[in-house]
């Protein structure tokens, strides 16, 4: 994990601001320009995640750090609600229902090992996933191996599905995969109090 870690309070100003982000554009068609200091003037990765009565609603976002955090944020979370291919855009009257959360990501890693020997160098709890080849790539946030149960050999595996590629794909010397870690700020109920949430205790 990157040292450069949010604090609580930095962790509820992104949800909020994913939040207004979003309820904002929904209600008036307007993209917001909030801009913060410190933290949320660096360029990092981030995905906002939308669930519905324990539901995936809507997840998008920008896996590597090409824009400050405060503009990503906004581009991540009007993206989960409107442009995630998956669902249908969510309408205003659905963010009472709607959680919203925010993982902020450190810069990708690539693993510099054996195709064989990949899976010993991935820590279920801690990394998320990156699988690339060719013009495919596929991304799952660390919390989704946690939330399904997988080992890191079912976490690459799925990863390589993500990307439509088959799932022994990690195991080819062409496939490239890089390890990332992620911090989670959540809402415990639809505008509620927000905690930073430890990945090791998910449940869905």
């Amino acid at each position: 994990m990157s040292v450069n870690l949010l604090s609580l309070e930095e962790g509820i100003k992104a949800v909020k601001l994913a939040r207004k982000a979003i309820e904002v554009f929904l209600k008036d068609g307007i993209t917001i320009n909030d801009q913060y200091g410190g933290k949320f003037a660096e360029k990092r990765g981030v995905f906002t995640t939308l669930n519905k009565n324990h539901m995936l609603r809507g997840c998008i976002g920008l896996p590597y750090p090409v824009k400050r955090l405060d503009e990503a944020i906004v581009d991540s979370a009007i993206s989960a609600a409107v442009r995630d291919p998956r669902f249908p855009p969510v309408v205003l009257k659905e963010m009472d229902e709607i959680v919203v959360e925010v993982t902020i990501l450190t810069p990708p890693e690539k693993i510099e090992v054996k195709p064989l020997e990949r899976h010993k160098f991935v820590k279920v709890g801690r990394d998320g996933l990156i699988v690339k080849s060719g013009y495919y790539s596929g991304l799952l946030l660390p919390q989704v191996a946690v939330e399904h149960g997988f080992d890191a050999e079912e976490f690459l595996s799925q990863t390589c599905l993500k990307a439509g590629l088959m799932p022994d794909c990690w195991l080819d010397e062409e496939t490239e995969v890089f390890t990332f870690q992620g911090q989670i700020f959540e809402e415990v109920e639809p505008r509620g109090e927000i905690v930073e949430k430890d990945i090791g205790s998910c449940e869905r």
